[in-house]
């Protein structure tokens, strides 16, 4: 595989940011990855070049029917020097999921994560030591094909970019408020909610920009169907804690599968933390809250690994869970998380790939 990998280095290599002044994808490293689709030849030409526009015809079929997939990961520094990724192989796998509901060619799981390192290899002076700094790696994919027939491209680039980053959310580990989506819906069973499609991002931004504007961090979304069973919140997974039991919605068809979430799962199964995945209403959270049962509750996902959520709002109802306060099990699962991640705490799973 890396016999057919070409690699040119640039340069002229940018000057790293201070740590400790690290936003969101904003700033990206000296390097990307790309490799071309083309109908009858397959995916060809796997290359590591310097990190700058890509050039597309106006009628690439991308811009006009929305063809796109992409994932989210995290390489992360060890305390003695080591560079690891988090569960690759899990990204490599979700992402054939989206190419299959989008109609875009597989990509082969074992080279896309080889791919990867090799890139986090050339470009790993930009991976940050500080502690909560990760380097974030967003691979996707994208149809070039100039053509404006509503059908599946012949064409297609994927490429890689990776950026620095600090904490995902202002707030850090602690909680954040969350507003109850009413009006809006983000996806229904049989659509594109459980893949990673620009789409899904694009139809959720009127509402996360609502509560916004009401002071909230970010939107839980209900069923599209019944506007009554709890999802998901716009970039995390959710799970409640209601007397000693965790609680967290049932892959549906219209919930992404998480890998962030899956690794909380398995960790409470590990800790013999009782776990279910089932429907959840919003009006059964309620009445949890009023009886005084509803101990905590957070999202997670790979940016911002655990996010406790200290308030709620449905309505005309607002819920102010465990005093506003981050929950001993937040807590403990965040702790275990990430220090798995930057190598502080033993994997036993096998979760981690050193670069």
């Amino acid at each position: 595989m890396k016999q057919d990998l070409r690699i040119e280095l640039t340069s002229t290599p940018k000057e790293k940011p201070n740590a400790g002044k690290l936003e969101f994808g904003k700033l990206f490293t000296d390097h990307m990855f790309l490799m071309d689709y083309t109908e009858g030849q397959g995916w060809h030409d796997p290359r590591i070049v310097p990190y700058g526009p890509l050039t597309f015809d106006p009628s690439a079929m991308v811009f006009h029917y929305g063809q796109s997939v992409f994932e989210g990961m995290k390489a992360f520094r060890t305390n003695d020097n080591r560079i690891q990724l988090f569960r690759p192989d899990r990204n490599a796998a979700r992402m054939n999921v989206s190419n299959e509901r989008l109609s875009i060619p597989y990509v082969e799981e074992g080279p896309f994560v080889e791919y990867i390192k090799e890139l986090v290899k050339i470009d790993q002076d930009w991976v940050p030591s500080e502690p909560g700094t990760s380097l974030y790696i967003r691979p996707f994919i994208i149809a070039t094909e100039p053509c404006l027939g509503v059908r599946a491209s012949k064409q297609y680039v994927f490429s890689v970019i990776m950026s620095p980053v600090g904490a995902y959310y202002e707030e850090g580990i602690h909680p954040v408020s969350i507003n109850v989506e009413m009006n809006y819906v983000r996806a229904v069973r049989g659509g594109t909610g459980f893949t990673k499609t620009a789409g899904n991002y694009a139809s959720s931004i009127k509402a996360q920009e609502d509560a916004k504007h009401h002071g909230y961090s970010q939107v839980l979304w209900l069923d599209g169907k019944e506007h009554k069973y709890i999802e998901e919140v716009g970039s995390m997974n959710v799970f409640f804690k209601v007397k000693g039991k965790v609680v967290t919605p049932e892959l549906n068809g219209s919930i992404l599968e998480g890998v962030t979430r899956g690794s909380v799962i398995e960790l409470l199964n590990d800790w013999g933390i009782p776990v279910t995945e089932r429907k959840i209403s919003i009006e059964e959270l309620l009445e949890a809250y009023e009886n005084g049962e509803l101990e905590e509750a957070f999202g997670t996902g790979t940016a911002a690994v655990i996010s406790p959520i200290g308030q709620l709002h449905w309505g005309e109802h607002t819920m102010k869970i465990n005093s506003g306060e981050t929950g001993e099990l937040s807590q403990r699962i965040y702790d275990t998380i990430v220090g798995i991640q930057e190598g502080s705490v033993e994997d036993p799973h096998g979760w981690v790939v050193v670069v």
